[in-house]
């Protein structure tokens, strides 16, 4: 059993929803990234994403985009990204992490060598944002002949026809994709997201993350109604944006503490809605 199944596992069983943060690793850099992991950890994340940098994040706004070009220019790489959730591991053997990012850097160290070594380092899933179905079974194969989960999105878009093959190649978890854009785009529509994930629901039984939108406690209480998790991205992206450009010094002690309690905050409010 993978840790991504036993964290849900253990939730269910506390009628908890997982709540994932996502951050980019290299954002201001690697030092603070791993010291970030630690705290939302200690603030009640389940379950971490990391964002691979990568010059072109399609599916990404603005505030991600600015992420990925901060950490480019610090030279993070995917291999780093790597050795970042290996020294996590030291610390902590139990947290799932998700790697989430894009093809290239992948296809650039090779499908065998990157399972190998995410493997090795600790990671626990891996979301390709531009890989389909219809090209991912390569990857697919190796990362379950390695016990590494892959996951993959749906958009409101999504056929059911579509949803079942998606499903059929998923494990971990699904991440639902909340509104048509790119992240931080807008509100979604609670009711219409609900709605949506029951089918997904009717189709699977793999659990389903919601994502897109999630921005404090109430948003993750809406969206997380039929959910069995919210994925916090863009917040959190944001606020260390905020301290990376403070003037004339950023305070990372300080982005560590706003940034724990707006995660705090998410993890009470899902706890007692």
């Amino acid at each position: 059993m993978s840790r991504i199944q036993a964290c849900f596992n253990v939730l269910k069983q506390a009628n908890k929803k997982a709540l994932i943060p996502y951050v980019t690793v290299g954002d201001p850099n690697v030092e603070v990234t791993l010291s970030l992991l630690t705290e939302m950890v200690a603030k009640g994340a389940d379950i971490i994403e990391l964002g691979v940098p990568f010059s072109d994040p399609m599916a990404d706004g603005p505030v991600i985009q600015k992420a990925c070009e901060r950490a480019l220019r610090q030279g993070v790489s995917l291999e780093q990204v790597l050795a970042l959730v290996a020294r996590f591991r030291q610390s902590d053997a139990s947290t799932p992490i998700v790697l989430m990012g894009y093809l290239n850097p992948i296809e650039c160290l090779g499908y065998e060598r990157f399972v190998e070594q995410a493997v090795a380092a600790g990671v626990d899933g891996v979301l390709v944002v531009d890989m389909p179905p219809e090209e991912g079974r390569q990857l697919g194969e190796l990362a379950k002949a390695s016990e590494l989960d892959m996951i993959y999105l749906l958009a409101p878009t999504t056929s059911r026809a579509r949803m079942q093959l998606i499903c059929e190649q998923a494990s971990g978890y699904v991440y639902y994709v909340s509104l048509k854009g790119v992240t931080g785009a807008r509100t979604p529509d609670a009711t219409v997201v609900a709605e949506r994930v029951s089918l997904i629901k009717e189709i699977t039984d793999i659990p389903v993350a919601v994502g897109f939108g999630v921005k404090d406690g109430a948003s993750a209480v809406m969206l997380s109604q039929q959910a069995d998790g919210v994925v916090v991205g863009s917040a959190l992206v944001s606020l260390i944006e905020k301290y990376v450009e403070a003037q004339p010094e950023p305070s990372y002690q300080a982005l560590s503490e706003e940034l724990g309690a707006l995660l705090a905050g998410i993890r009470l409010a899902l706890d007692t809605n």
